[in-house]
Order: C-alpha cells, then sequence, then structure tokens
C-alpha cells in the first residue's frame, strides 16, 4: 500500500459537523462507558463487556464475528463503493486492582477496575461505529471495528490477528486512540515513528550454597551478587545503549533469604526491560544474560536468567500519524493537537497490528475538570472527564471517512 496515496489531504466540508454529531451521542456512549466501568473483567474472557458491546452494535448494518479464543468483538462496515479496508481499534479489559474513586458507578466487583480507561474506549467505538453508519453512502471501502480483549499482558491483539484479524478483506491502514487523564480534555498528541516501547519481563536467579550467617566463607552467599547485579544493570543501560534509542530496565523485586540468620540457596530477580527498537530490544536480552552469568562466574555461582517476551515496540507510520493529526486539526480547535516529541515507555498490544500495516495511535486528553494532579492510568483513583469522549467519537469518525474519501 502507498499511504500518500491512500490518504488524501483532510477535507473540511468532509468533516464539518462530525464533532456536533458526536455529542449527539454521547450520553448513549456515557451510559455504556459506565455499564462496562461497573462490570469489569480482566483477561481474555470477557462475556459481559462483549456482551454490552454487541447490544450497542445491534440493528447497524454490519458483518459482526465474535472470537472463538477470546471475548472478541469485529465488526465491518461496508462502503457505498468499493476500495481499501481501515480498522479502527478498541481495547475492552481491565486491571486486578481495588477502585478507589468513591465514584457512583464504581466497579462493583472486587478487586477489579478500569483504570486504563479501557471502557471509555469501547465506548467510543461503538459510538463511532453508530456514526459511521449514517455515513455509509460516503465511504469507498470498508470500516473494520476491532474491539479486544486481553491488552493488559494478555496478547488479545495478537490473539485477534491469528483469528484473521486483518483479511477478508484485507485491512490496509489502522488506528487507535488511547485516553489520557494526564493530559488537558479533548486534546490529541502523537508521533510518527516509535510512540510506546516494547515491554519484557525478565528473571534472574542466583544459586549458590547456602549455610550459617556466622559462616559466609562455607557458603556461597547469591545475595552479594544479586545486588551488584542491580547496580550492574544500571550501568548496562548508561554505558552500553545508545541515548537516541532509549531503553528502561527495572529491576521491581528482589527475593532471597527466610531468616536474619540463614545464607539463603538463591536470591532471584524480577524485572521489566523497555525499549523503542527491535533492535536495542534484543541487545538487551543478551547483554542482561551476559552481565548475570558473568556476576556469578566471578562469585562462583550458577545463574538463571529467563526473559517472557511481551509486547513489542508500538511504531506509528510515519506518513499515517501527521496525516492522522491534520484530521484531529480539522475537527477540533488546531492548538488543541500536538505532535509530541517524545515517546513514552508504556506498551500497548496494537504494536501488532501496526507490525502489518500502516497506521497510528493517538493519546485522547481526558484530565477531570479541577484537578491539579490527575491520577494517572493504572492508579486505583484514576477518573477520566466524560465530555473528552465526544472527540474520541468525532476523530475515530473522521480518520475512516477521510481515509475512505
Amino acid at each position: 500500500m502507498t499511504v500518500n496515496r491512500q490518504t488524501p489531504a483532510p477535507d473540511p466540508s468532509l468533516l464539518s459537523g462530525l464533532l456536533r454529531e458526536a455529542r449527539t451521542l454521547l450520553p448513549e456512549a456515557v451510559a455504556l462507558r459506565r455499564q462496562i466501568h461497573r462490570r469489569p473483567e480482566v483477561g481474555l474472557d470477557l462475556p459481559d463487556t462483549q456482551r454490552a458491546v454487541l447490544e450497542g452494535l445491534s440493528g447497524l448494518p454490519l458483518d459482526v464475528a465474535v472470537g472463538a479464543q477470546c471475548s472478541s468483538v469485529v465488526a465491518t462496515l461496508a462502503g457505498a463503493r468499493p476500495g481499501p479496508t481501515i480498522l479502527l481499534r478498541a481495547d475492552m479489559d481491565a486491571l486486578p486492582l481495588a477502585e478507589d474513586t468513591g465514584l457512583d458507578f464504581a466497579s462493583e466487583r472486587d478487586g477489579v477496575m478500569h483504570a486504563c480507561g479501557h471502557d471509555a474506549h469501547s465506548a467510543m467505538l461503538v459510538s463511532a461505529a453508530q456514526l459511521l453508519a449514517r455515513h455509509c453512502a460516503r465511504l469507498n471501502g470498508n470500516v473494520r471495528f476491532m474491539f479486544q480483549p486481553g491488552e493488559e499482558g494478555y496478547h488479545g491483539a495478537r490473539d485477534m490477528i491469528e483469528e484473521g484479524l486483518l483479511e477478508n478483506p484485507a485491512v490496509d491502514a489502522a488506528f487507535a486512540l488511547h485516553s489520557s487523564p494526564v493530559l488537558a480534555c479533548g486534546m490529541v498528541t502523537s508521533r510518527p515513528g516509535p510512540f510506546l516501547a516494547s515491554a519484557d519481563v525478565v528473571r534472574i536467579r542466583f544459586r549458590g550454597r547456602g549455610g550459617h550467617a556466622s559462616q559466609p566463607h562455607l557458603a556461597l552467599d547469591p545475595i552479594p551478587a544479586a545486588c551488584e547485579a542491580v547496580l550492574a544493570l544500571q550501568s548496562l543501560v548508561t554505558r552500553r545503549i545508545d541515548i537516541f534509542d532509549p531503553a528502561v530496565v527495572t529491576i521491581a523485586t528482589v527475593e532471597a533469604g527466610t531468616a536474619h540468620n540463614v545464607i539463603p540457596e538463591t536470591a532471584t530477580l524480577v524485572g521489566t526491560v523497555r525499549a523503542l527498537s527491535a533492535t536495542t530490544r534484543q541487545a538487551l536480552w543478551r547483554r542482561i544474560r551476559e552481565v548475570a552469568v558473568g556476576i556469578a562466574a566471578a562469585h562462583g555461582l550458577t545463574c538463571d536468567v529467563d526473559v517472557e517476551e511481551g509486547y513489542p515496540p508500538t511504531r506509528n507510520d510515519e506518513r499515517f500519524a501527521p496525516w492522522a493529526l491534520d484530521v484531529a486539526r480539522a475537527v477540533v480547535a488546531s492548538d488543541a493537537v500536538e505532535v509530541v516529541a517524545d515517546p513514552v515507555m508504556a506498551a500497548d498490544d496494537f504494536s501488532y497490528v501496526l507490525e502489518r500495516v500502516p497506521g497510528a495511535m493517538a493519546f485522547l486528553g481526558t484530565a477531570p475538570p479541577g484537578a491539579k494532579q490527575p491520577a494517572p492510568n493504572h492508579s486505583n483513583r484514576m477518573v477520566l472527564n466524560e465530555d473528552a469522549m465526544a472527540t474520541g467519537i468525532a476523530l475515530h469518525a473522521a480518520v475512516a471517512l477521510s481515509y475512505l474519501a
């Protein structure tokens, strides 16, 4: 696909009135968002959320399919004339943490909360489908709506791709929005190139020989080696990784020992490894192993290093992302659209889609009114401004209408 040919300059006359129409759909979108928020579900099996989305899409001229491996929903809207296919994505799953917002529609399920805005994402995309169905006669091609479970660490997008998400007809481009409660309400931000990082889990276990704390010379103490490795990994990032292709290595848990007078046999480090390119990501895996094994050998220990591969980096297409921001400027005030200078080291499995087709993800500001320091995503106190959902609805529709103009 040639992106320049498939992405005509946004036509203000085509997009005028979309935000106004989206605002008429906002009450229904808010009601759906709150319904999903009350009954959050984690992982790949989201029967209540799937049911709510299907009810929201009912009555629309869509070809709807549900997943076999997971509770996904894929709906396709065929335009009046043939043409390419653009995919719009919303994630649906919640997080395993207890809500502490005080909202009157707070989670009714202990230890589960929509703390990343996926409830709003799902509701916005349902309303965008309703809006685009009204304008079906203006579409030269197809819009595919992707409602995915399992974004929070379960590789839901990958499962959907394996089930044919990007086929029949083939998807030519893709777009996603993610809410950000620390951005001003209604702001839209993105950038071409690296946007989000990869996210892998590393586990390092040092194995020695236990003994009495009074006689360390008769044991092989794994704790000093583990401590040395934590510091060495920080030096690895600052001295062996290109600063213009940044990475993060964070050791988040250290597990060793059972008593003050016992030298344990093992010490285990667990952390996260993040990078913005496949090259640096793979170099980190290799060098972490070299550092850990080398330190273990210097202390007379053995060492096991396991990397649990997570999501790849999310890389926006170099031409689609600026074009999508131009579309946003035709929908909202131009000063509410910004090209950000720096990527974010969080991760999202929309990366699996962008590895296969050109497209982009953008952030939608949802900061609550009057909050000086809004709680970020993944906080038990995260709340969002539902007024911003109208912008999200309109932007989804505008990207699809412009792409298929």
